[in-house]
Formats: structure tokens, sequence, C-alpha cells
């Protein structure tokens, strides 16, 4: 199977040398996405915003991998005020309340004091059935 490259535009990627995310098979590693538009190079400025902006990205992403939020099966948020990450709590489960995926949070500095979160997802295509346990 041929590894697969995705990248979203950003001039980060060039810069720093990675890709938005990386296709091995099924699986789909996308790296951390923050809250910049990467067509205007724009971000907004609360923590809200941006986080609704990091999943538009991560759904591009995820949709260039013939996948989507729902075969999301691991996804870390970065924030550095572990106070504001709350705030996002909305915003997460419109987008996370039904696919539940195990998550974890860092509180730590980001590269633009200007970001106020990142995300990081793995998705499985095709994993998007779902089987509760408690």
């Amino acid at each position: 199977m041929v590894r697969r490259l995705i990248g979203s535009g950003s001039t980060f990627e060039a810069d720093i040398g990675y890709s938005r995310a990386v296709v091995d098979g099924d699986w789909i590693f996308v790296s951390g996405t923050t809250g910049f538009d990467y067509a205007a190079m724009t971000i907004p400025e609360g923590i809200v915003e941006q986080a609704e902006q990091c999943l538009k990205n991560i759904e591009a992403a995820l949709a260039q991998a013939d996948s989507s939020l729902r075969d999301v099966v691991r996804v870390t948020y970065v924030v550095p005020k572990a106070e504001e990450f709350p705030a996002t709590w909305p915003v997460l489960r419109k987008y996370f309340g039904e696919v539940r995926p195990a998550a974890m949070m860092i509180s730590a500095g980001l590269a633009d004091p200007r970001m106020r979160i990142e995300i990081e997802v793995t998705a499985r295509r095709g994993s998007g059935s779902l089987s509760r346990e408690r």
C-alpha cells in the first residue's frame, strides 16, 4: 500500500516540512491543526472560533482522504491556557458528540501567540459505525 500525503495549502507545511494528513491504508493521521483559514492565512481571535475553524480544516483533510469526522478514533487538544478549554466544549460536542473518540487535552505553548487551540486526530476509514459499551 502506498502512503499518500495530503496538503492544505498552508505555507507552514512547506516551511516546516510536514503534511496536513498522511493516509496509510485505512488509517488517516491528521497533523496538529490550528484555527487558521489557510486560504486567507487569517486566524480569528477567540478560542471558540478557532476551534470551529480547526475542525473545518480537519474535515477538509479527512474528505481528501475519503473519510470524515465519523471515522475519528482519537483526538488530542492542545491549548496554551487550560482554563479556556471549557469554552470550546459546545463546539467539540457539535462535531464529536456522537462519534466520541478517545481524547486528551494538553496545556502547552503553541508556535504562534495568536493560536489558542491546536487539534490533532487519527481516523480509520470505515470505522464510523458505533457500538457503545459502558
